[in-house]
């Protein structure tokens, strides 16, 4: 077989592998990956962290407007049960009175501001909730998916490998050695076809004398210009 041709053969069989291999370096890559999972977690939980703090303040302002209420309620009594005669007292019990009433009141305004914090925060726990919940459902997916493309990109490859030992297997070692010292330098690219006299790795013309080698195939001839081996099909 014309030894250029091989050659041309074995390039395209460690073409696929490439490609194949850079794939499988880029699905290995995003497998485990949850930078976007990670962010939603976070987001949620730092949701539900001051839901849990606003709960907490709405409940401690409650209770002490229950207090509030409580006190006021005794000055109340006394203010107007009749026990206390003194105007003094009463003076005193009025001004305790105003005053605790004007507690309650910013007390009143605090918890209605925090119960509307709480429902706004709700609203957001309940979105952060759900995002999570998709954006979790999609990584597993996706995680499944890769999980997929990494065990056909493996089998392929398997089979990729197996191929390129049966067909380097026909090649003499000096072809093989050439080849590969090429394909080095030419980042994969050691063989290239000549097409209407152009050699198709550097677009440059070719003599007709290097044409004629190249078509006998009995020897391999390199590209005066770029170096790769020649091939005619």
């Amino acid at each position: 077989m014309n030894k250029a041709r091989q050659l041309y053969e074995l390039q395209e069989v460690d073409l696929e592998i490439q490609l194949r291999t850079e794939a499988l370096a880029q699905v290995r890559s995003q497998l485990g990956k949850d930078d976007d999972l990670v962010a939603a977690r976070s987001a949620c939980d730092t949701v539900k962290k001051r839901l849990s703090d606003l709960e907490h303040q709405q409940k401690t302002e409650e209770w002490e407007l229950s207090e509030l209420g409580a006190k006021i309620a005794v000055v109340e009594k006394k203010l107007f049960g009749g026990s206390v005669k003194n105007p003094k007292e009463l003076m005193a019990f009025q001004q305790d009175l105003e005053i605790l009433k004007t507690q309650r009141g910013e007390r009143e305004d605090r918890l209605l501001t925090l119960m509307m914090d709480v429902e706004s925060s709700q609203q957001d726990a309940s979105l952060k909730k759900s995002d999570f919940g998709k954006i979790d459902r999609e990584w597993r997916e996706n995680q499944q998916k890769l999980l997929q493309q990494q065990t056909e990109l493996e089998a392929e490859l398997a089979a990729l490998e197996q191929k390129r030992n049966l067909v380097a297997g026909q090649i003499d070692s000096d072809s093989l050695s050439l080849y590969e010292e090429v394909r080095r330098v030419k980042q994969g690219q050691a063989v290239a076809k000549v097409m209407q006299g152009r050699c198709q790795g550097c677009r440059i013309s070719l003599p007709v004398s290097d044409q004629q080698r190249a078509r006998m195939g009995q020897e391999l001839v390199q590209c005066s210009n770029c170096g790769r081996i020649l091939y005619l099909s």
